[in-house]
């Protein structure tokens, strides 16, 4: 699943294009995923213009000059395309935004998980979400609050109710590299390895959206941080800090990998 690194490429990525352009229409393949319907997006989002292109967790919002949002989630596969009218149709095409002058914004989803969403002015925009890791709201005594909780430290770190955009490779990196097991215990953590694990969640975040996020596969193409993972996708090779094999395990239904050397 894209996670927080790739979600805010994609919003740097199109955010130039999409600011200040009118739409003029939108159309889905995969109604379910369309919310409240796609008749009723495209008629609150035709005739509008985009103020900005934000992210809030996972979730890119287009903020429109009626105050409404359109939001897209793109789920376990889902990715965005430029494309315009009369070029030949990307892969698993699920829904796209029209804007005038003939462009599109192509949402294209192998798995059918992603969602679109328009919000009406005034609704909350994606709530439940938790502190933005990137923000200045996300401080080492708001982590500190967080991990009160009696639960493992990992699938406590990937609740989006917690901490927003998290996911399933930069938790597996942050744990490595603040040398924190993933079975660990919340409630356990010492001052000193709250500390580290705040460091390395805003590094390892900041380190993936320079280097474009993670590509393994054609889902999300462009990344360079797969050269950087130091444990995730790793399993059975040598830990780049102590060289002992990088480990593998489901938890909470999960992979996840670890050192066993680094993070006993």
């Amino acid at each position: 699943m894209p996670e927080l690194p790739e979600v805010e490429s994609l919003r740097r990525r199109f955010m130039k294009r999409l600011r200040g352009r009118k739409l003029s229409g939108f159309t889905s393949r995969c109604a379910r995923k369309a919310s409240p319907s796609p008749r009723r997006i495209d008629a609150g989002v035709r005739g509008r213009t985009v103020l900005s292109l934000d992210r809030r967790g996972k979730h890119l919002l287009l903020r429109l000059d009626d105050g409404g949002t359109l939001t897209l989630h793109l789920g376990m596969s889902g990715r965005l395309e430029w494309g315009s009218e009369g070029l030949a149709e990307p892969a698993f095409l699920r829904a796209w935004l029209c804007l005038e002058g003939g462009e599109r914004l192509w949402f294209c989803d192998a798995r059918k998980f992603g969602r679109i969403a328009l919000i009406p002015p005034g609704a909350p925009v994606c709530p439940g979400l938790g502190v933005e890791p990137l923000s200045p709201a996300f401080t080492v005594g708001e982590l500190t609050r967080l991990l009160r909780r009696r639960r493992r430290i990992k699938p406590l770190l990937l609740d989006q109710q917690g901490i927003a955009g998290l996911g399933n490779i930069y938790t597996d990196e942050a744990l490595h590299r603040a040398r924190i097991s993933p079975f660990r215990r919340a409630h356990t953590l010492t001052v000193g390895e709250i500390r580290a694990l705040y460091r390395a969640i805003r590094r390892v975040l900041l380190e993936a959206i320079r280097n474009n996020g993670t590509s393994f596969d054609w889902i999300y193409p462009g990344g360079r941080m797969q050269s950087h993972l130091r444990v995730y996708g790793r399993q059975g090779l040598p830990c780049r800090r102590c060289g002992v094999c990088v480990a593998y395990r489901r938890l909470a239904q999960r992979g996840t990998h670890w050192c066993p050397g680094c993070q006993r």
